[in-house]
């Protein structure tokens, strides 16, 4: 991951774009078989994924599939506008079809208010989320399709796993042909720690076929 925070589109493997704005990151998977957005970040990130999109020879009516990682504020901001402009509805784990609908309304470990001051170095991260539209975001309609080790035929094939803790129905996706695993916020540990693993990919060794 980089240090880097200004807003930008990263190659982080074949076919397989990082963006990254406001702290929060979401990722277009491209490939011959399927065009995937994971997750969709912040609204400000909009401009990002027009810029991906662009580099494969796409636009955002050509995606196939919106795959949310859970519900949470920072991981649909780009949901509406989405449905609402190119009639793309994203699909997401029953457990997480409400908080979807309500995205800033869930339990938190401790109140809110204070964590600013007992986090200092938190402010530069919600300062960037907010520039990036964080306060703003609307709950939306999705469609609780995912269902965890149901693999997805798109983009040589998408594996939901259950990662539930962060939220109800959390789940990460592997990447199967490309071995990679993106886990959302499963792993996660910032502001608290300014920790940059925020929906890290991560390699995995493929599967050995049974044949």
């Amino acid at each position: 991951m980089t240090n880097d925070h200004r807003p930008h589109v990263a190659e982080v493997a074949e076919g397989v774009y990082q963006l990254a704005r406001g702290g929060v990151n979401a990722y277009l998977v491209a490939s011959d078989d399927g065009l995937v957005l994971i997750d969709a970040g912040l609204p400000g990130t909009w401009p990002l994924l027009e810029q991906a999109l662009a580099a494969v020879g796409a636009n955002p009516s050509d995606i196939d599939a919106l795959l949310l990682t859970h519900g949470h504020f920072d991981h649909v901001g780009m949901c509406e506008r989405l449905a609402d402009e190119h009639h793309l509805v994203a699909d997401v784990h029953p457990g997480d079809e409400e908080l979807a609908r309500h995205p800033y309304r869930y339990a938190h470990e401790a109140a809110r208010f204070p964590y600013p001051f007992r986090y200092p170095a938190a402010l530069p991260i919600l300062a960037r989320m907010v520039g990036a539209g964080a306060l703003g975001v609307k709950g939306v309609r999705t469609d609780p399709s995912i269902v965890p080790g149901r693999s997805i035929p798109l983009a040589g094939g998408i594996l939901p796993i259950a990662t539930p803790g962060h939220t109800d129905g959390h789940c990460a996706f592997l990447l199967e042909s490309a071995g990679i695993l993106l886990t959302g916020d499963a792993l996660v540990n910032r502001p608290r720690t300014v920790a940059r693993c925020r929906t890290r990919p991560s390699r995995v060794k493929p599967r050995e076929s049974d044949g």
